[in-house]
C-alpha cells in the first residue's frame, strides 16, 4: 500500500494487524557482497581463500588483505585482540555463498585437502550445501539452489 512518505506493509496478526511503515521509499539495488573479518593471522587467512575457494589478493592496504572472487570480496583485518571466531559458537557463521554447481564446488574443495564442516546435502529448503570452517573458526556455507 502507497502512503505519502513511502510505502506500507500490513501484516496479520491472530486477532490484530500490523502495520509497518516504510519511509525509505525504493531503495537502492545490492550489486555485490562484501564481507569484513577480522583475524589475528593475515597471511594464514588469505592463503585458506586463495588455496582452498579460488579466490585472489585483490588489495593489500596495511593491516589488511582483500581477496576476491567473481562478485565476492572478502576484507580480512588484523585484529590481534579480537575474540577468536572459533569461541563464537553458532554466531561464527559470516557468509552463504550462492553457486552455480556446489557439487561441483564440494569435489573441489575436498580435492585440497580441506575439512567439511558439513557435508554435502540437499536440504528441505530447496538448496543443495556444504559447510566449510576457516582456520580461525569464520563459517561459511556454501550452496545452490534445487529446481
Amino acid at each position: 500500500m502507497a502512503t505519502a512518505s513511502g510505502y506500507a506493509s500490513v501484516f496479520y496478526l491472530g486477532r490484530r494487524y500490523l502495520v509497518v511503515l516504510s519511509i525509505l521509499g525504493s531503495m537502492s539495488k545490492i550489486v555485490a557482497n562484501h564481507y569484513v573479518l577480522a583475524v589475528h593471522n593475515l597471511e594464514e587467512s588469505a592463503r585458506w581463500f586463495v588455496n582452498t575457494l579460488g579466490f585472489e589478493i585483490c588489495n593489500e592496504p596495511p593491516g589488511w588483505i582483500f581477496v576476491k572472487r567473481d562478485n565476492c570480496m572478502i576484507m580480512l583485518g588484523w585484529c590481534a585482540d579480537s575474540l577468536p571466531a572459533a569461541d563464537l559458537g553458532d554466531h561464527s557463521y559470516f557468509a552463504y555463498l550462492l553457486v552455480d554447481n556446489a557439487d561441483e564446488l564440494y569435489e573441489q574443495v575436498l580435492a585440497t585437502g580441506t575439512e567439511v564442516s558439513m557435508k554435502l546435502a540437499s536440504k528441505p529448503w530447496n538448496m543443495r550445501e556444504f559447510g566449510l570452517r576457516t582456520p580461525e573458526g569464520h563459517r561459511i556455507m556454501i550452496g545452490h539452489v534445487l529446481s
